[in-house]
Parts: C-alpha cells; structure tokens; sequence
C-alpha cells in the first residue's frame, strides 16, 4: 500500500506547496489530513499562482484526486472561494476529484468570532492566531460541541444544531468579550446554501482511501504547517491546534496504521516563522530583510494566508534534528536555495547553549522552552551564482552543494531533491553521498 507522507519540519512556510506538486505527478490521491485554511500552499504553474489553504495542491494535476480528511476544520466560505478560484482557471473540480470527509468538522462565523476575541482579549500576550476559528472549532470538537460536514446532509438538523451553537456563541460575546454579536437567521440561511452546493461532495474518505491503498494507488498525505506548530509537539502555547506529525495521518485521514513508503520532510534552507513564540536563531535588520524580500514577489516571505511579513533567521539544525526523530524522516526537501545566493557566508545553528553553560544537540524538554537556550553556530561559505537556472548538481557552485551535504551530515538523513526556484521545473536532484 504506497502511501507517502509530506510533513514541514519547521514553524510551516517551508515551500511545501511547490513540493505536493512536483510529487503529485507520481500520486493517484493527494490528501489533507489536518488544520484548516490558516495553512496556505503555493504553487507556481507557468505564468499562474496558485495560492491554496484547504484544497490539497495536487489538484492541479489533472490525474489526481483531491480529499479532505476527517482531521480538518473547513469553513465553507473560503472552500467555495476556493474551489471557485480554480474552476475558473480551467481546473476540474467536480466530485469526481474532490472528496470531503462526512467526518470532518465546520468552522463557522460564530468560531471566527470568538477566535478574534479570544486573541484581543489576550493583549500583549496575544499567541498570533491567524483569527480564521481554527482554535474555536477544535475545542467544539474536543468538547463534543461541534458541527460536522455530515450535518451539512440535512438542512433541518443543521439549522438547529447552528442556532444551538449560535446562541451560545452571542452569548459568550456579549457576556465575556463585551462584543456585538452574530446575525443567526443570516448565517443559518448562508449555510443552507453550503449544503446545496457541498452535498455531492461528501464522501467516507476514510473507506475510500483504505480501498485505493488496497487497490495499490498512490496515496500522498499532505500536511499543512510544519511540525514546531502542533498541538502536543510544538512550541506550545504557540502552535496550531491540531496534529501536524507524519503519525497524525492515520487518524486524520482515518486509515489503518499501513507500510509507508516515504516520509519527506520539506525544509527550508534558512528558518521562518509567522506569530508570536521563541525563535533561536531570528535575525533582525538588514541580514532579515535580505532573506525575507520585499514582497514583491510570490515566494518572499510573507504569509500565504495573513499577508504578514515572516519573521526569519539561520537555519536551526538542532530543531531539523528534532523533526527528523519526531516523525520518522527518510529524506529532506531542501527549499529555497537561491535564496542564499549572493551571502558572503551562511551560518547554521548546529547545537544549543543552556543559562547553565551546557550544550544541547536535542532541546531536552521538546520545544516549549526555547527562548532559554542560546544558538551555537557554524559559519560556511556562501555563493555567488544565481542557481535558479540550475538544474543538475554538477552545475551547483561547490559551496551550494557542500552546504546541502552538511545539511544531510546534520540531519542524519539524506536531501533528495533541492529547490533553486518557485516553479515546479527548478528542482536538483540530490545523488546519494558515497
């Protein structure tokens, strides 16, 4: 049963994306299994962006299907924006290529809502919530509160079950946040048409998955954030409220536990981050700026879904190293090559400092206390070359390909493919170290 998984190591933003699509070619199914559209993939075909949060980013191959898993949170609204987004670029999305799970839960406006309160209520201690309900909508899942895809089926059910949710919704605004408060019958009628359109949709994606894998199909999971950000792992309190590992697969997608082939971890060749929280190796200035870009182009660093520009720093090998444990890793996508192009010298975080002068390879109490160890770096040369015409590793500068191999000596698993580009065409394939 080919199942292949795609996980960001990092804080997300890792260019996976580009990554889901360049794989897709090879995929029957392209699957998402967690989050919601706070996540945002881009992807670069020709002349056209496409900048996705919900639908996995295979669907722009013509051969694949797309599914969204029982793990998900999924708004309605930017689904249909969505999928209407794409229809309109010539890209079939009719049933026979997106499936949504019965199983997955709803956001709704009362979630997004109470999300933004929730955040300006925190005040400087705010944890960079991206305020699209994702927060919300899994504590009413948890909580055994929530409204499911299955309750778009049948209008009476969800109107009911929406009005229940609404007012204590109203309630909690008015009551806690001291806000205004929510138009039922308005949102109620608004998602009486999503139901009419989302119907045909809705499928058991767990049964179809596990037939396709029985059927010998290629499954790709694709997983939105990176692995710092999940609920149990990450740096906590600022991470994203669902599982976001290789394992949360299974039951985000509502597999069996089966062989699984590959285990990509997409990672960018510096850091970045979107939000409040820890970061050892930021940099501030004119070295950020220099790896952030200006944003004038699709791929510099500002969110994919917020617009905010992207904090940014050295890559930090000890969190790589982390991510590589965590989740099984069996080779790393290195992203965003040409980006270092031009630096006289590129630094990597290869261990931490603690306040008590003892070094660690492996933070020793996962992520959740970083702001408490200092990097300890290795400087490498840089190149001059732009490699974004690059594309086989003898035409590599040998600075480019010595920090690509230092990469695969920190990590302790190979790189299979380097980007040197946004579009899907700018990859190297990486040959095996002898």
């Amino acid at each position: 049963m080919p199942l292949n998984i795609l996980v960001g190591t990092q804080w997300g933003d890792e260019g996976k994306g580009r990554i889901v699509d360049l794989l897709s070619a090879e995929s029957d199914y392209v699957v998402r299994y967690n989050g919601g559209d706070n996540a945002g993939h881009t992807v670069t075909v020709g002349d056209e962006t496409f900048k996705l949060h919900l639908i996995p980013s295979g669907i722009v191959h013509k051969h694949t299907i797309g599914a969204l898993g029982n793990g998900l949170v999924i708004n309605p609204k930017s689904l249909l924006a969505e999928m209407e987004m794409l229809k309109e670029a010539g890209i079939d999305i009719s049933p026979q290529r997106l499936q949504i799970s019965y199983a997955a839960h709803l956001i709704t406006p009362g979630h997004i809502a109470l999300d933004r309160a929730r955040e300006a209520a925190r005040g400087t201690g705010q944890i960079g919530t991206t305020g699209r309900g994702i927060g919300p909508a899994y504590t009413d899942k948890a909580s055994r509160n929530g409204l499911r895809v299955f309750d778009l089926l049948d209008e009476k059910n969800l109107a009911e079950k929406l009005k229940t949710h609404l007012d204590q919704v109203n309630h909690r605004l008015s009551s806690i946040y001291q806000t205004g408060t929510l138009d039922e019958k308005e949102i109620i009628q608004e998602f009486m048409e999503y139901a009419r359109v989302l119907k045909p949709y809705i499928v058991d994606v767990a049964a179809t998955l596990t037939e396709a894998l029985s059927a010998q199909k290629m499954v790709l999971a694709e997983g939105a954030q990176g692995i710092l950000l999940d609920i149990d792992h990450g740096s906590y309190p600022y991470v994203t409220s669902s599982n976001v590992t290789a394992t949360g697969v299974f039951t985000g997608l509502g597999i069996g536990i089966c062989p699984v082939e590959r285990v990509i971890g997409a990672t960018k060749a510096f850091q970045s981050r979107v939000g409040a929280g820890p970061f050892p190796t930021e940099l501030e200035g004119e070295q950020a700026n220099r790896l952030r870009g200006t944003g004038s182009n699709p791929w510099d660093e500002f969110g994919t879904t917020t617009g905010r520009p992207r904090r940014v720093g050295w890559l930090d090998g000890v969190l790589l190293r982390y991510a590589v444990r965590l989740n099984g890793l069996t080779e790393l996508v290195l992203t965003k090559m040409d980006v270092l192009s031009g630096l006289p010298e590129i630094q990597v975080c290869t261990a931490y400092r603690a306040v008590d002068g003892k070094t660690y390879e492996i933070p020793p109490m996962g992520v959740t206390t970083l702001e408490t160890y200092q990097p300890i770096y290795e400087t490498l040369p840089g190149w001059q070359e732009d490699l974004m015409r690059v594309r086989r590793w003898e035409d590599l500068p040998q600075a480019a390909q010595a920090y690509i191999r230092f990469v695969e000596k920190m990590s302790g698993v190979p790189v299979c493919l380097a980007s040197v580009g946004p579009e899907r065409s700018q990859v190297v394939e990486v040959p095996r170290d002898a």
